[in-house]
C-alpha cells in the first residue's frame, strides 16, 4: 500500500511474540509475523497511528464549507490536519446511497475520488464497509435494499461480488487501503437478520465471503472486524467465540469508544483482553467527545492514546472531527462552527 504506514509491518519480530504466536494456532502466527512488535518503545511510540474518520468532508466542500487552521488561516483541510501528525484517514462506503449531504454519498466511485487526494497527501486509507445503503452501527445492522429479500446463499454470493467489485475500483484507482473494516460496529452481526450474530454460521460466511474478495484483490491489506463499546466484555466474547467457532478470518480487531478520560485505562485494557485471547493485534477506530466540552474530550483523547501506547494498541481514529454545523447537528466534531478553526481537542493528538 501506498506510502506504508509504519505500523504493520515495519518491525523486527521479537522473540516473545513467535513463542506466543507458536502456542497459539497457525492464523495466530501468520498474524504475528505479519504484525511484528517492535522491539524499543520508542519504536512503538513512532509507529502508532493517529487517524481521523473525514468521510462527510467532500459534501461539505460541495456545499462551501471550508476549515482555518489554528493561526486562522483557510488552508487545505488534510494539510491541516497533517500539521497535527496525522498520519491516516478512514472513509466509510454505502453500497447504493441516496443523494443526502449528511446520510447519502459515500458510493465507492467518491470514496476512490476522495481518497486519491489521502493518498496524495501522504497519508494511508482505512475503508469502512458499512454493508448498507446508509448508517450501520452497534444498534442497526440493516442490509441494503437490494439484498433485502435473498437467501442466505444468494447474499452471500452478492456480498463477495461486491466487495470484489469496490475493491477493484480501489485498486483501479492507485489507493488500495491498509485496513479494511469488514463490516461497522456489528457487535450484533452483519446484514441481519440474515447475518445475525445468533446464527453464527451463517454471520461468519458473510463476513468471510468478504475477506476473501479483499484479500484477492488486496492482499496485503489488513482485514478488520469492528465491534463497538468494549466495555462490555460480555458482547465481545459472545461475538467473537461464535466468529471464531464457525472458522471467522480476521487480521486485526479494532473498537470504537467514546468514553471520558477515567475510562480510558479499563476501556483499553479489555481491548487488549479480547484481541489477545484470539492472537490478534488491535487499534481504536472511533473516538470522539462533544465539541462544546473541548478540554474534557482533549483530555479524553490524550487518555486513549497514552492507554493504547500502553497496551500495544497500534493507533487511534477520530470519527468527523472536520463536521460544523448546520451541515449536521452531530455535536462530536473538533472544529469550532463560528471561527472555522480547529478546538483545543485536535491539540489531543500532539500531547501524548
Amino acid at each position: 500500500m501506498f506510502p506504508q504506514p509504519p505500523t504493520p509491518v515495519a518491525g523486527r519480530i521479537t522473540r516473545r511474540t513467535l513463542l506466543k504466536a507458536t502456542t497459539a494456532t497457525a492464523g495466530a502466527l501468520a498474524t504475528a509475523v505479519a504484525f511484528a512488535e517492535l522491539e524499543t518503545p520508542a519504536e512503538a511510540a513512532a509507529s502508532f497511528v493517529k487517524g481521523v474518520d473525514i468521510s462527510w468532508a467532500p459534501q461539505m466542500e460541495a456545499r462551501g464549507y471550508s476549515w482555518k487552521n489554528a493561526g486562522g488561516q483557510a488552508q487545505d483541510l488534510l494539510t491541516i490536519l497533517k500539521g497535527y501528525g496525522i498520519t491516516a484517514v478512514r472513509l466509510r462506503t454505502f453500497v447504493s446511497p441516496s443523494n443526502d449531504p449528511a446520510n447519502g454519498h459515500c458510493g465507492i466511485n467518491e470514496v476512490a475520488a476522495f481518497a486519491k487526494r489521502v493518498k496524495a497527501a501522504g497519508m494511508s486509507i482505512m475503508l469502512d464497509y458499512m454493508f448498507g445503503d446508509t448508517w450501520n452501527s452497534v444498534g442497526v445492522q440493516n442490509p441494503p435494499a437490494a439484498w433485502r429479500n435473498m437467501s442466505y446463499s444468494q447474499m452471500r454470493t452478492a456480498m463477495g461480488t461486491y466487495v470484489n467489485q469496490t475493491m477493484t475500483v480501489m485498486r483501479n484507482n492507485d489507493v488500495l487501503p491498509t485496513w479494511v473494516q469488514i463490516g461497522n460496529e456489528i457487535n450484533s452481526g452483519i446484514c441481519r437478520p440474515v447475518g445475525s450474530v445468533s446464527n453464527g454460521a451463517q454471520m461468519t460466511g458473510l463476513l468471510n465471503a468478504a475477506y476473501d474478495q479483499v484479500k484477492a484483490v488486496s492482499p496485503n491489506s489488513t482485514v478488520c472486524i469492528h465491534l463497538a463499546q468494549p466495555q462490555k466484555y460480555d458482547v465481545m466474547t459472545t461475538f467473537f467465540s461464535r466468529f471464531a467457532a464457525s472458522g471467522g478470518k480476521w487480521d486485526m480487531s479494532v473498537f470504537s469508544s467514546y468514553g471520558s478520560a477515567d475510562l480510558a485505562p479499563e476501556i483499553v485494557a479489555n481491548m487488549k483482553k479480547i484481541s489477545d485471547a484470539y492472537g490478534k493485534p488491535f487499534l481504536q477506530s472511533e473516538f470522539g467527545g462533544r465539541v462544546d466540552r473541548a478540554s474534557s474530550t482533549q483530555a479524553a483523547l490524550v487518555a486513549y492514546i497514552k492507554a493504547l501506547k500502553t497496551n500495544g494498541g497500534q493507533g487511534i481514529f477520530y470519527w468527523e472531527p472536520e463536521c460544523m454545523s448546520p451541515f449536521t447537528g452531530y455535536n462530536m466534531g473538533a472544529w469550532d462552527s463560528s471561527s472555522k478553526r480547529p478546538t483545543a481537542i485536535m491539540n489531543g493528538f500532539t500531547q501524548a
